[in-house]
Formats: structure tokens, sequence, C-alpha cells
């Protein structure tokens, strides 16, 4: 099907639009969207490659086109649509329903699968579900690997790294050169059968946020592309190698922070809207952590790469201690933190970001289990926001930030804390609800957020997967199990919501798009995850004996 070649391709507003147009200048059509700035690196990616992105000398070897070669040249399944899918006669019935609407999902360019639409969704207001978003396309992504479809991964990879090469200007103002776009989105001229790419780095956004964890997910997409197809050749190109170095540039750089986390505003992540994240959430934290550690083994050994080695070893030194004292919460730091004196100074201060421990809120005493534990969603001066959020806390196992003892602790928690956590369809994205005069000052009235809805308190299908993975890697399965059997009684017959209201998650989301394509995928990488848990090596890393923490707590701690 292919979805992009159908649309008209029309829209409301200009301005906030960058172009990646994949042809020469004067062939295209811009009366409906704005030109970009004739800088060198914003020419069209057909008239001067990569390559010469990077420098490269015009009498290199390289072809212009020869990224598009790369992945033509990868060897080809008959798999073009879902009937020549090989399914187990014993998966459950809604594996191939899921498998289905995950193929009327791909979006084409020129032929080629470059990703999936965000929904299906048959509501006039699509608003911007029919785009491909970098961090929504990561489960589909996981799906077609574990599937052995590689190619539209691949292509993915590409086309995303073609636009982070654009110049991106919102109102005037210069992003850096290595922020990745949030999404991007087949342009179709049906009269002069002509498609373009136009990528979206914020400008179009709610609030006008730049995507943090987009480059994150890409690094971490290669290096699952890698893993399951052990084909190297990708990651070294030089134009990825560059495309990592430039991601890695803005996230090492040192300036006036006192932390070795990165300080990201609201609405940078999968919380892409207003809802208290500012600061050092552990999303994104989380996420970077698992970069740096997949940009480590992706690197080529040679100048450049060791350069950036050595800056990302010190990192996650400084990273993981950072992580593992301050954001780490159990029953035995609980009870410090609630004993905690305020006002001290110098370096023997056990209460080093000076937190008021009349700020804690009073469902926590109730929430901590005696057994279990959990990173807190964020820690900055006079701040600890104890709630907890799904993605930052699998990811944290995932990744080898948790500790083994960490990472059971996580698991513990949540089979603790059932209930709120799962309830009636997996999984809360953040726990607590913010209520009341809280949600007005910490949302600005949010219509969206109200409380147990959508990124306040709403439960998504999509992190299934997460949860998947972790409990495998901690060898508790069946907590993954018990959950995904929740799931297929329900989220077929609802038509794969985006995501579920209400404090036991029981209701859909009163403004959740259908046939959402991460909830589809979420669930089929989930099962394919507890079927072959084979799979799990291309999204998990295990623990780095070598990248220990050399640093010591102050002895008054």
């Amino acid at each position: 099907m292919d979805w992009c070649q159908n649309q008209n391709g029309s829209f409301k507003s200009t301005d906030a639009l960058c172009i990646a147009a994949e042809a020469d200048e004067e062939e295209l059509d811009f009366t409906k969207v704005d030109k970009p700035r004739p800088i060198e690196r914003c020419k069209s990616c057909e008239v001067r490659s990569l390559s010469e992105l990077s420098k490269v000398s015009e009498n290199s070897s390289y072809s212009i086109d020869h990224l598009d070669k790369a992945a033509s040249l990868q060897p080809k399944s008959g798999m073009n649509t879902p009937g020549s899918l090989v399914l187990d006669p014993q998966s459950h019935p809604i594996v191939s329903e899921g498998w289905e609407a995950l193929m009327r999902s791909l979006v084409y360019f020129r032929g080629q699968r470059v990703g999936t639409i965000a929904a299906m969704d048959s509501s006039d207001e699509k608003i911007n579900y029919d785009q491909v978003f970098v961090r929504d396309f990561v489960p589909s992504a996981l799906a077609f690997l574990m599937k052995g479809e590689p190619e539209i991964v691949r292509n993915f990879i590409l086309k995303t790294l073609r636009l982070q090469s654009w110049e991106k200007m919102i109102d005037k103002f210069h992003l850096a050169e290595g922020v990745m776009p949030a999404s991007f989105k087949v342009l179709h001229d049906p009269v002069r059968n002509h498609e373009t790419l136009i990528a979206d780095f914020g400008e179009s956004a709610i609030g006008r946020v730049a995507p943090i964890d987009s480059g994150f997910w890409w690094i971490i997409l290669l290096r699952a592309y890698t893993k399951s197809t052990g084909d190297n050749s990708l990651a070294e190109l030089p134009e990825c190698q560059k495309g990592m170095r430039l991601i890695l540039n803005l996230c090492l750089s040192e300036g006036f922070d006192t932390f070795p986390t990165l300080l990201c505003a609201d609405g940078c992540c999968m919380i892409d809207r207003r809802m208290g994240v500012y600061g050092y959430p552990i999303e994104i934290q989380a996420l970077f952590f698992m970069a740096l550690r997949c940009a480590l083994i992706l690197l080529k050994e040679d100048a450049e790469g060791e350069e950036f080695r050595e800056r990302i070893t010190k990192r996650l030194h400084a990273l993981s201690y950072h992580l593992r004292s301050y954001f780490w919460l159990d029953l035995k730091q609980l009870n410090n933190v609630y004993r905690f004196k305020t006002e001290e100074y110098s370096h023997t201060a056990v209460n080093k970001f000076n937190v008021i421990p009349d700020s804690l809120p009073d469902w926590i005493f109730d929430f901590m289990p005696l057994k279990g534990g959990y990173f807190i969603g964020n820690v900055s001066p006079a701040r600890m926001d104890f709630r907890w959020f799904c993605l930052g806390n699998c990811i944290a196992i995932l990744s080898s930030l948790a500790t083994p003892e960490q990472s059971i602790a996580i698991m513990d928690l949540i089979e603790s804390r059932w209930q709120e956590l799962i309830g009636e369809m997996p999984l809360k994205v953040c726990y607590p609800a913010l209520e009341n005069h809280e949600w007005r000052i910490i949302t600005g009235c949010d219509p969206k957020n109200t409380r147990w809805s959508y990124h306040n308190g709403g439960s998504w299908p999509v992190l299934l997967w997460l949860l998947a993975a972790a409990s495998i890697k901690t060898g508790r399965p069946q907590i993954a199990k018990r959950a995904l059997e929740i799931v297929e009684t329900r989220l077929f017959k609802d038509n794969w919501p985006e995501y579920y209201d209400g404090k036991l998650g029981r209701y859909i989301g009163k403004q959740a798009r259908k046939c959402q394509t991460w909830s589809i995928a979420g669930y089929l990488v989930a099962k394919m995850l507890l079927d072959d848990p084979s799979h799990l090596g291309m999204v998990a890393l295990e623990e780095d004996k070598h990248q220990k923490p050399v640093l010591r707590r102050s002895n008054s701690l």
C-alpha cells in the first residue's frame, strides 16, 4: 500500500516547514512551501551527497547516490504483503491482525519503504498523526528487524540522516546542525508525480520544542540494526559516523552546568507537552546513557572516533554515579530524605540539593513498598520529582544504567504496585496523576492532560514492549506475560487506541487516535520477545564492568 502517494499533501501554514528536497531545485514546486536558505549544506541531497557534506574529496570513489544504492544492495525478502508473513499457527489471533495493520501503515518514498505513519486515523483532523515520527517508528523498526525485514529500517536511518544535515531555523533562530527531526512527511505532487520530504524539527510542535530524544533513539536504532543483521557497513558509513558525532557533540559539550545530566525543557521527549519534566527528566537521562553506550560500540576506532570515545567514557562514569546515587529511591533512601536537614554547605553536605523534607508528597509513603525501588522523575536544586515514569525506568534496566540489584527492585515495585501501574490496561506512562491546583500550575491547565489521561497518568499500550524487554532481562518474563494477557483481551477489539484513561486504564482515551501504529508495533514486539527471548540482544546491553564509577560519595553518606 503506497500510502503517501494517495495523499494530496496540502498544508495550512508554510513558515514552519523545513524542506528536504530530493531533486534539483529548479524542478521543485515551492508554491506551497518555503524555500530553504541557499546555504551550502541546504542543497538538495540528490545534487549534493552526504559524502560531500562530510567534506569528502570530490575525487572520492563514492558515487553521488551511494546511500540509496547501499540500501538497494541489501538482500530482499519475499515479504511485501501481510499474506507472506510466516506466523506461528499457535500465536494469538490478533497477531496476524496486528501485522496487517502495521503493513497498512507503511510510508513509501520513491518506491522505498521509509517508515510508518503515527496513526491510520480516519477522522478529518489528522493534525500530525499522518507523519513518520522518529520515536514512534522505533517499535515498528524492531518488529521488522525481528521479522527479518531490515531494509525498511536501513532506509529510515539513511533518510533521517539526510534530514539531519539540513539547516534548521525557527523564527529566525538557528538550531544546531546535529539536531534530528521529530518527524517527517512525504509531500506528493500528483500533477508532476513528484515527491519531497518535509521535516519538523520542533517548529510545528506543541510549544515549539525541539526533540532531544530523536537523536538518542536514532543511535539506539542504528545499534539494534547492526546487532540484528550483523551488518556493520551501515554504521561504518562516514555519514553515519558523522551523524553520531554531531549528536554526541551537542550533548557532551561543557558549559555552566555542574551535573553530568542533560538540562531539558518540557515537551522534549515522549511527554511532549508541559508536564513539569523540565530540568533533568529521567526519560532523557536514561536514553542519553543508552545512546552513549551504543555509540561507544558503533564509533570507529579512528582519530575522530577515539576522541569521542574518551569523552563518552568520562561522561558515562559521572552520569552513572549521579543517576544511581541521586535519582534512586527505595524505602531506605526515602527515610533518609524524610530526615534531611536543610541549608547545608561544603562537601560534607548530605542534602546536596537542599531538598525540603516538607515537599515530600503524601502519596509516596503509601506507594513505596517494603521491597522495591525506582529512579524518580527529576532531581534539581530544591526539587525532587517523586513520580514514577515507565520509559525512563525500563530504559535504565535495558541499558544497565540500573545495577542488577536496582533492576530487580524496579521489577519488585511493578509487581507490588500492579493495580496502580498496570491496572486493566498496561502501562502507566507516569504515576500518579497531577490533580486540582497542582494540575493547573504545572500543566498550565492543559485540557488534554487532565488527571489520568494522556501523559498525565494515562495508560499507553506501546510501553508493553519496554516492559517485556525489561522483564526478560531481569529473569521475570511472567510479569510481561501477565500484562500481555490483559492487552490481548481488549487492544484489538478497541481498534488499537493510542492510550487509555482512568486510574486503572479502563476507558479508551478521550482524544486517543484509533489504529495507532506504535500501539500495534509495541504489542507485536512484546509478543515476539516473549516467543523468542534471543531478540533481547538488539534492545538490551549487559553491564560494562569497565564503566563502573570510580567516584566516592562523601563520608557523611
